[in-house]
């Protein structure tokens, strides 16, 4: 069989049948994936935990602008202000902490697969939280204040009965709302 063709060797696997094949089309060259736009930026599970993610985002924003101004300040006032490295130094450090916490916030919001899968999962367990009307939340706020203003008048009271029974006993040196209302009487 040295020297067969491949058309050959298969009529001989068909039983010595030989077919008549079509020539076979190459096919057209297939075009790329199209890339989605955007900015470029990759981001994990992109349309799930968005409101998590935006504000950890947020929260993360807010701090690094804090840091960048206290850097700023102590940077200023460790510095000599005199000197002509001082501005380029302060506020170089003070943008590469902003850009440095940039990079981090992104690597944690946008590509870290652990803390993301916990925004996801911590979105799908707020919409599953049954959030209490308006009118309980009023209705119960006004529970707590009127408690509160209870138990505090009953301290208060209870304080002063106290406070009156030491002062008779004379526990306490100083004199008892009652002798001081209305005179020691001695």
């Amino acid at each position: 069989m040295k020297g067969s063709s491949v058309g050959e060797l298969a009529s001989a696997a068909n039983g010595g049948e030989e077919r008549q094949d079509r020539p076979v089309r190459p096919s057209p060259p297939r075009a790329p994936a199209p890339r989605p736009s955007g900015s470029g930026l990759r981001i994990y599970k992109p349309g799930q935990g968005y409101y998590t993610r935006l504000g950890t985002a947020i929260g993360g924003g807010v701090l690094a602008v804090w840091g960048a101004f206290f850097l700023l300040d102590e940077l200023g006032a460790a510095m000599d202000q005199n000197a002509a490295y001082y501005l380029p130094v302060q506020y170089g450090v003070a943008v590469g902490f902003i850009l440095a916490m940039g990079v981090l916030l992104y690597w944690i919001v946008g590509l870290n697969r652990r803390t993301n899968d916990f925004f996801i999962a911590t979105e799908g367990e707020m919409k599953k939280v049954s959030w209490s009307s308006r009118q309980e939340v009023v209705r119960s706020t006004k529970v707590v204040i009127v408690t509160v203003v209870l138990m505090a008048a009953f301290l208060f009271l209870a304080d002063v009965l106290f406070m009156e029974f030491f002062s008779l006993l004379r526990v306490l040196k100083t004199p008892s709302l009652l002798q001081r209302l209305f005179g020691s009487g001695a």
